[in-house]
């Protein structure tokens, strides 16, 4: 089995034992931040050193197989192409998102260090398909075309818009100023605890059936895994500080009508 499989199955069998140990361990940060992961750093700079190595790693990938002139088989446009849209979520997530938060929050340094770990396994993933592992013909000009393709490039993006409005709601829930909790009520934060979370799901779901690809699947997989478990946790978050307010809405935690 080459370094590339075994790194791939080694991330599967990880997402699983995450998805479990999440359900009882709070990832410190934001809403359910807490004294229990260490020293914490100021968290938008957290968010820009947690998320960039996925843009830069993917970028050096991407320009060093466009100078080697190599020939895989395959369709450089549509490998281009794939290859920016998930550059153009890491961009947005990297060098925009951190700088629209609010307030003055912390993100522990192991939560950050963990979240650059992954981002940096999972860009290798991405890359390694893209440029070396995806079979020769398998995504020609015509790809483009293709229902996959067609398919996960609107759930993508209806993904990324999910995910930027959840975000824009809750960043506008407090005055500045103040400290407050607020319920989020807005979008399909009238369905679930988690909406931004649902967002980025439907994204990488969306990146998976258009790359049509197991480093795609792995990373759709990877993405509930974390965020699923955090997803239930802020749900009882919010059911112990609002009570039966918070229950009255009767909220999935992450997938509306769902769970």
């Amino acid at each position: 089995m080459s370094t590339y499989y075994i790194i791939l199955s080694a991330m599967a069998v990880m997402a699983l034992i995450v998805f479990i140990v999440l359900f009882f361990l709070n990832a410190g940060y934001g809403y359910l931040s807490t004294s229990n992961w260490g020293p914490k750093i100021n968290n938008k700079t957290a968010w820009v050193l947690m998320e960039c190595p996925a843009f830069l790693f993917l970028l050096y990938y991407t320009l060093d197989f466009a100078a080697s002139g190599v020939e895989t088989g395959n369709d450089k446009l549509v490998l281009y192409v794939m290859a920016g849209l998930f550059l153009l979520h890491y961009f947005q997530r990297s060098f925009i998102f951190p700088f629209l938060m609010r307030g003055k929050s912390k993100m522990p340094i192991a939560v950050m260090a963990m979240g650059m770990v992954f981002n940096t396994l999972n860009a290798y993933l991405i890359a390694g398909w893209l440029y070396k592992e995806a079979p020769a013909g398998l995504y020609g000009p015509d790809w483009f075309t293709s229902p996959q393709f067609i398919l996960g490039t609107m759930v993508f993006f209806l993904g990324m818009f999910i995910n930027m409005q959840s975000d824009h709601i809750i960043r506008h829930l407090r005055k500045p100023g103040d400290t407050k909790h607020y319920i989020p009520r807005k979008g399909l934060y009238k369905y679930v605890t988690s909406a931004n979370y649902f967002g980025e799901l439907t994204e990488w779901i969306g990146y998976a059936i258009l790359t049509w690809s197991p480093a795609g699947l792995l990373f759709a997989i990877w993405t509930f895994a974390n965020l699923g478990p955090r997803a239930k946790n802020l749900t009882k978050k919010y059911e112990q500080e609002f009570g039966e307010e918070y229950k009255a809405m009767h909220k999935k935690n992450l997938i509306p009508f769902i769970w």
